[in-house]
C-alpha cells in the first residue's frame, strides 16, 4: 500500500548515482513528477515526453547553445521504475566537470539535489518494497563476499520479510479475538482458545529465537571476524599473516621484536571475512617503542572475537602454553585457537606433546603446511548449529532487526507468563500488541519519520 508523501518528497530530485571521480561513465539520476520535463529542456534528441518507458535515447545535453556532453538517456515511466515515479538516468562521460555542470544545470531548472538514500526511501514510501528489503539494498551495495551477497540478495527479494509476515499473520488472528473479548468484557466470554494460543505462542517464540540466534552469524557475515594473531617474539606471527594473505604484507626477520605496530588485513574464508591482526611479540622489554607495541597488542587482544595464539612448538611446553594464554586474561566469550608453528623442524616428542590437545593446530607457516586445517578451525569458531551458511535460510544481519526481535520475544514471554497465571484479557492483549508492533517495526508496517531518516541517511546519495 502506498504511503502519503510529505511535501518535500513530491519534488523532483537529482543525484550522481555512480562513484565520484574520473571514469568511463557517470550516471546522473532524476526521479519525480518533473523528471522527464526537466530532462527534455536540456536534452537535444528525441522528445522524451513522447517516448515510451524502458527505452534508451542518444543525444546531447546543452546549456543554451553550449554542448556539455553526448549522452544516453534511459527513460522509466512510473510506476514501472525503481522509485515508482518517473525516472530518467543520464549516462555521461565520467568527468567530474561534466557531472557538476549537469547537476548545476538541472538544479537551475528546478530539480533538488537528493538527500542520502532518498531514491530508495521514495521506493519504500511508494510501496515498492518494505523497510527490511530497503535496508537490504544498502547491504547488497556493501557486500564484499559471496556469503554476504547471498544473504543481502535473499533479504532484498523478500525472504526475511515473508517469514516475518507469516509470523505476524499467525498472531494477528488471536490478537483480534482478544480485542473482541475486551468489547464483550462485561459478559465474561472467551473467544480465543487459551490452549491453542499457548501452542501458537510457543511455536512463534521458537521461530523468533531462531532468528535472534542467527544474528550472531549474521553480524559475522556483515562485519567480519576480528582475529588477532598473538604470541611471543619469533613465533612466526608475521610469517603466518603473509601465508594467510598469500602476499608479503608483514616484514619477516629472525630479529626478535621486528613487529612494533599492528598490521591488519582481510581474508575471506568460505564467504566469511576474517580481519587478521599481526601484533608485536609478547615479552617484557625495556625498549620504549617495543613496549608501546606490546601494550597495543594486549589492548587489541581484548577486542578480538578470535585469538590465534601462535607458539614455537620446538621451544614451548604444554604448561608454558597454558600459562601464556592464561596471562592474556581474555574476556569471557573470546575464542582461543592455539597454533603450534615450526612443524617442519620440531621433533616427534615435541609435536606429540600437543597432538590431541583440544583447540590446537600444528603448522609450518613458512611452508604452508597445516594452513587448511587452520582455516577449518577458524570457520568452526563462527559456525552455529542449525544455520545454513549458504544463505538458503534466513539470517539476521541488521542490529535494528535484532533489537526488534528481542523486544518481540520479551513481550511474547510476557503473554505466555500471563496465560500460565490466568492474567486478564487486557494484559494479554496489551503484551500481544507490543509483540506485533516490534515485529512490524522491522518491515516498516509500524514506524515513524525519525526511524526512516536514521535508516536512509546511511545510504549513499545516489541510491
Amino acid at each position: 500500500m502506498a504511503v502519503a508523501l510529505p511535501p518535500s518528497l513530491s519534488d523532483t530530485i537529482v543525484a550522481l548515482s555512480t562513484p565520484p571521480g574520473a571514469g568511463a561513465i557517470a550516471l546522473v539520476r532524476l526521479s519525480g513528477p518533473d523528471a522527464i520535463r526537466l530532462t527534455d529542456e536540456v536534452f537535444v534528441g528525441k522528445r522524451l515526453r513522447d517516448q515510451p518507458g524502458h527505452t534508451l535515447h542518444y543525444g546531447t545535453i546543452r546549456d543554451g547553445q553550449r554542448i556539455i556532453d553526448e549522452v544516453v538517456v534511459s527513460l522509466f515511466r512510473g510506476p514501472h521504475s525503481y522509485t515508482r515515479e518517473d525516472v530518467v538516468e543520464i549516462s555521461t562521460h565520467g568527468s567530474d566537470y561534466i557531472v557538476q555542470e549537469l547537476l548545476a544545470l538541472l538544479t537551475r531548472r528546478g530539480a533538488r539535489l537528493a538527500e542520502a538514500g532518498e531514491f530508495t526511501k521514495r521506493a519504500f514510501l511508494h510501496g515498492a518494497f518494505d523497510l527490511a528489503q530497503a535496508e537490504a539494498v544498502a547491504d547488497l551495495i556493501a557486500a564484499d563476499s559471496a556469503l554476504s551477497h547471498q544473504v543481502a540478495m535473499r533479504q532484498m527479494r523478500g525472504g526475511f520479510s515473508q517469514e516475518l509476515k507469516d509470523l505476524r499473520g499467525r498472531l494477528v488472528q488471536f490478537a483480534a479475538l482478544l480485542e473482541l473479548e475486551l468489547d464483550f468484557g462485561e459478559e465474561d466470554v472467551e473467544f480465543a482458545d487459551r490452549t491453542g494460543l499457548v501452542q501458537l505462542l510457543q511455536e512463534v517464540q521458537a521461530l523468533v529465537r531462531r532468528l535472534l540466534r542467527s544474528f550472531e552469524l549474521g553480524n559475522v557475515i556483515k562485519n567480519g571476524v576480528i582475529t588477532v594473531i598473538a604470541g611471543r617474539p619469533n613465533a612466526g606471527k608475521s610469517t603466518l599473516l603473509n601465508a594467510l594473505l598469500n602476499e608479503e604484507r608483514a616484514i619477516v626477520s629472525d630479529i626478535a621484536g621486528t613487529t612494533r605496530d599492528l598490521i591488519e588485513d582481510e581474508v575471506s574464508i568460505e564467504g566469511i571475512r576474517f580481519r587478521f591482526v599481526d601484533t608485536a611479540g609478547l615479552r617484557d622489554t625495556t625498549d620504549v617503542v617495543e613496549s608501546i607495541g606490546v601494550e597495543r597488542t594486549l589492548k587489541r587482544v581484548q577486542q578480538a572475537a578470535v585469538v590465534v595464539y601462535l607458539f614455537d612448538s620446538t621451544s614451548t611446553t604444554p604448561a608454558q602454553l597454558e600459562a601464556e594464554i592464561e596471562a592474556l586474561q581474555l574476556p569471557v566469550g573470546t575464542s582461543v585457537l592455539a597454533v603450534g608453528n615450526k612443524l617442519d623442524v620440531a621433533s616427534e616428542p615435541e609435536l606429540d606433546a600437543f597432538r590431541g590437545r583440544p583447540g590446537t593446530v600444528l603448522i609450518a607457516a613458512a611452508r604452508g603446511d597445516g594452513l587448511e586445517e587452520l582455516r577449518e578451525e577458524l570457520l568452526a569458531r563462527v559456525r552455529l548449529d542449525g544455520l545454513d551458511r549458504t544463505g538458503a535460510s534466513t539470517i539476521v544481519t541488521n542490529v535494528r532487526h535484532a533489537r526488534s526481535l528481542e523486544q518481540a520475544t520479551q513481550h511474547l514471554d510476557a503473554v505466555l507468563g500471563g496465560l500460565s497465571t490466568g492474567a486478564g484479557t487486557e494484559l494479554l492483549a496489551a503484551d500481544l500488541r507490543h509483540a506485533l508492533a516490534a515485529l512490524g517495526q522491522i518491515t516498516g508496517e509500524i514506524g515513524n519519520e525519525d526511524l526512516l531518516t536514521s535508516i536512509f541517511t546511511q545510504f549513499c546519495i545516489g541510491k
